[in-house]
């Protein structure tokens, strides 16, 4: 098994350099189901596999969004009907990329974490996914995404509060994006300041 980890942690490093994404993401995929906890560097790794897996999707459905509302403005249909269908297509590969990772941090990772910073990462970074989700959802499955991103970035500020200290780089980044869910998903700008400010006031006390 100890072979099987460093090999797959080898090539993922291989194919962080090779720009290959979907390749690292795999192969952290393999690291992840082996049940043991990350170190810094894994949980690195595999963070920007998924990170870049998911957001050349995600930059791709705002481009198409947003040239689907000027066409929709034009009242073209035709042109809106076309656009519609590859949107959600997008989607679709949004949805299983974000599923993959719900499995992987609730199946495997967040059971072998033992470390408060390891708990913290991976429920923070349930919640980013969950907030990307809601983020092109719309009725009853944008308010399951945003429920469970609150859900998860609630848990993660839970532990983050007991086990690490107040300059802790994970808990500032965790303070940051629970402050952007405010922001984009639940429109409560004053609400998403005060969470910002506060983490920061606390960082320099």
């Amino acid at each position: 098994m100890a072979e099987a980890r460093a090999d797959a942690i080898y090539m993922a490093k291989l194919q962080e350099q090779a720009e290959r994404y979907e390749e690292m993401a795999d192969s952290m995929k393999k690291v992840a189901q082996l049940n043991s906890e990350f170190s810094a560097e894994e949980r690195n790794l595999f963070s920007v596999a998924y990170k870049n897996v998911i957001g050349t999707r995600r930059a791709a459905w705002r481009i198409t969004s947003a040239i689907e509302q000027k066409e929709e403005a034009r009242g073209d249909a035709a042109k809106v009907a076309k656009i519609k269908a590859y949107r959600e297509v997008i989607e679709k590969e949004l949805t299983k990329i974000c599923n993959e990772i719900f499995t992987l941090i609730d199946k495997n990772l967040i059971p072998s974490a033992t470390s408060g910073e390891s708990k913290v990462f991976f429920h923070k970074m349930k919640g980013d996914y969950c907030r990307y989700m809601a983020e092109y959802t719309s009725g009853d499955a944008r308010k399951e995404a945003a429920d469970k991103s609150l859900g998860a970035y609630q848990s993660a500020s839970k532990i983050a509060q007991s086990d690490l200290p107040p300059t802790n780089p994970i808990r500032l980044g965790l303070a940051l994006n629970f402050s952007v869910f405010y922001y984009e998903i639940l429109n409560a700008p004053d609400q998403a300041c005060t969470m910002a400010k506060q983490a920061f006031d606390d960082a320099i006390a």
